[in-house]
């Protein structure tokens, strides 16, 4: 696959699957240690993220940087939104920085595990397979000097329709995004049953690809209701996508971490410090505290702390962020892909 990741095809989840079979196991042998991670990690600390390669040899120290943000509405945006941080990155290593945009999760997961992505930011629900697959180091959410900026799962529905609670969806046509999104399905898959509401057996699940389709689709009358993330959402609704007075929420979850920023875990350390005192002292210019509501910096989380919730939703539904759950998104993604591109 060539580093500019540009689609899918529908054997996409194969051409996947063999990929990561092929890594060379590294830590097979020697590794007391690994959790969750894929066998090619250890995790001798316990911080549940992948370690550094304790053979120097093995660290990276690129003379360009790929750095890449989770394919979520129109990726345009983020590409110009992110120029501004890419440039203080540069200026903080002294390596070029270049943005190459990717149409999947899948393919963004398998492009840092491969060695072909340096820096990234995971969507909430596919940092787990990030982690544990691709050896991502989380270290960061968009926030402000208080706190980090989350949002949550919100259900939405035409403001004239009658339906007022999650029960009243029963045998309606509700969209989901995709298979691994966190407050796009997982979520709701955890929390929708002790509202009265079961996915799957109340009502069958619609996937509609990514949040904005999932909120146009409602809004064009294609689905009866959607959970979709609240950022979203309003981002939407403030460029002028979709009128938030036309609809109506009649669900709000709990707060959830926004997408996370990560960098590959074998990266020579001294690059690594260079990375994260990048994402500590950037400050926001106003173009990107616009895009992204209102945050102005970087605040520092742990994969271990701050996804537990999430990890805890995922667990809830007997989802598992290893091969086969990763294989298995793949393919749904690759299948959303071709069938897109048919019509």
């Amino acid at each position: 696959m060539k580093l500019r990741l540009t689609g899918l095809t529908a054997g996409f989840g194969l051409v996947l699957a063999a990929a990561l079979a092929s890594v060379t196991p590294t830590f097979a042998d020697d590794c007391q240690s690994r959790g969750s991670l894929d066998v090619i990690y250890c995790d001798a600390d316990g911080d549940l993220v992948a370690d550094a390669p304790t053979d120097p040899s093995k660290w990276r120290d690129p003379s360009t940087l790929v750095f890449t943000y989770t394919p979520v509405e129109d990726p345009a945006v983020y590409r110009d939104a992110f120029k501004p941080f890419q440039d203080y990155l540069t200026e903080k290593t002294g390596k070029k920085v270049i943005y190459y945009t990717v149409q999947s999760n899948a393919a963004e997961i398998e492009a840092m595990r491969s060695g072909r992505l340096h820096v990234a930011g995971f969507s909430t629900g596919p940092t787990g397979f990030a982690v544990n697959l691709a050896g991502a180091v989380p270290l960061a959410v968009k926030g402000t000097e208080q706190e980090f900026q989350g949002y949550n799962l919100i259900v939405i529905v035409k403001k004239d329709s009658p339906f007022q609670t999650l029960a009243d969806l029963k045998g309606k046509k509700v969209a989901h995004t995709s298979p691994s999104s966190n407050s796009g399905n997982l979520a709701p898959r955890a929390l929708f049953p002790d509202q009265g509401l079961v996915p799957g057996d109340d009502y069958e699940v619609l996937y509609s690809g990514k949040h904005d389709q999932s909120v146009l689709g409602v809004n064009s009358g294609d689905y009866d209701a959607a959970p979709v993330a609240s950022d979203v959402f309003k981002r939407m609704a403030e460029r002028g996508v979709v009128n938030a007075d036309d609809f109506r929420i009649i669900y709000t979850s709990p707060k959830f971490p926004t997408s996370s920023f990560a960098y590959a875990h074998d990266l020579h350390p001294d690059l690594v410090a260079k990375i994260r005192e990048a994402f500590r002292d950037f400050r926001f210019p106003p173009e990107m505290q616009n895009t992204f509501g209102g945050a102005d910096r970087f605040f520092p989380v742990t994969y271990k702390e701050d996804w537990g919730v999430i990890r805890q939703i995922a667990k809830s539904i007997g989802e598992e962020y290893d091969r086969k759950g990763l294989d298995d998104m793949a393919k749904k993604e690759a299948e959303k892909a071709a069938k897109k591109k048919a019509n």
